[in-house]
């Protein structure tokens, strides 16, 4: 018998030793020498508790960055952050200060590749590594250059293929695209979102993921969600759209949510994540809650096909809590048995 994969959306809580605590935008606690070793120590800590939960397919916790966005983009020519704008995300559901696009975009060195090697040297798992997608790049920056969403998009799309390929050589297995602004722009991800997805993975050698979700558990996205009413229908647009992409898998939101279990039958025959892990709430969940939303899934998913995640990154969330959500996560995954 074999059990339901396990993974996780991205980031994990950072030590308050080297970062502000339960913060989307945390402030570093170090700095020079000290904030490197710092981001390794955390990295390798990171890595340890999944391993120590019995993840499958690990990531780095996205210890070294302080942002899952604006981590990516501190190292990409174009973007300057001593011009920060304050202005409303994600259709104005929060504001944000975003650091602006002065001129082209170009990747003229590698981002998050060293820190690919080193968590490649702390486990034998499958690493995952995850990237801000180019339409949620767009919508985290104020832009005076390019002026039009989708030219962003598609420079910063060239930008992310050069980064998997160099994070495919660096042993990574599977790239993961951030993109929670296809659960609000639909009319820009059905006239260019798709088409900017595949081509930051054309020709890659890794596996490739795309995760869309609510958003992280803080009050911008909690009063949001509160105004959704009863049934949250936005994977029933963006699923099918997704399903006809280049990408391999799908991670979406499931657990303590108002989604229609049905949509999943949208996801076409791509691997999905699902969000068995409710990152915006302190309750953890039990294995046998897990078992039941994975049980739900597998209405509409092959076992072989679906893997037990995270709704989103806990970056903001308090680490113990979790630290105990992740073992929950894997206990249910191993209640949720099959024959291959």
């Amino acid at each position: 018998m074999k059990h339901v994969a396990t993974t996780v959306a991205g980031s994990l809580p950072k030590p308050a030793w080297l970062a502000q605590t339960q913060k989307l935008w945390p402030e570093w606690q170090l700095d020079g020498a000290a904030l490197a070793e710092g981001k390794r120590d955390a990295t390798e800590l990171a890595v340890a508790e999944q391993v120590r939960a019995g993840i499958d397919v690990v990531t780095d916790g996205e210890q070294s960055r302080r942002h899952f966005v604006h981590g990516f983009l501190e190292s990409i020519d174009g973007i300057d952050f001593t011009k920060i704008v304050r202005k409303g995300i994600r259709a104005d559901r929060y504001e944000a200060d975003l650091p602006t696009i002065t001129g082209p975009v170009r990747r003229s060195r590698s981002v998050h590749v060293a820190e690919a090697r080193f968590a490649r040297t702390l486990t034998d798992r499958k690493l995952k590594v995850t990237i801000p997608g180019p339409m949620t790049i767009v919508d985290t920056l104020h832009d005076v250059y390019y002026a039009d969403r989708k030219k962003a998009a598609f420079a910063f799309a060239d930008a992310i293929r050069a980064e998997i390929e160099e994070l495919a050589d660096a042993g990574v297995d599977i790239v993961q695209l951030d993109e929670p602004a296809f659960n609000v722009y639909f009319a820009e991800l059905e006239e260019w979102g798709i088409d900017a997805l595949n081509a930051c993975v054309r020709g890659v050698a890794c596996s490739s993921a795309v995760h869309v979700c609510y958003g992280y558990g803080i009050k911008a996205n909690m009063d949001w969600k509160a105004s959704l009413g009863g049934e949250w229908d936005q994977y029933g647009i963006v699923l099918p759209l997704l399903a006809q992409s280049s990408l391999d898998e799908i991670s979406i939101e499931l657990a303590g949510s108002r989604v229609p279990p049905d949509v999943l039958s949208g996801t076409g025959d791509k691997r999905v994540a699902v969000g068995v892990i409710d990152v915006a709430t302190d309750d953890v969940e039990t294995p046998d809650d897990v078992h039941a939303t994975l049980e739900t899934a597998l209405r509409y998913i092959p076992a072989e096909r679906l893997i037990a995640s995270t709704n989103c990154g806990m970056a903001p969330m308090n680490r113990e809590i979790a630290n105990r959500k992740l073992r929950s996560l894997v206990e249910g995954a191993r209640l949720t048995s099959f024959t291959a």
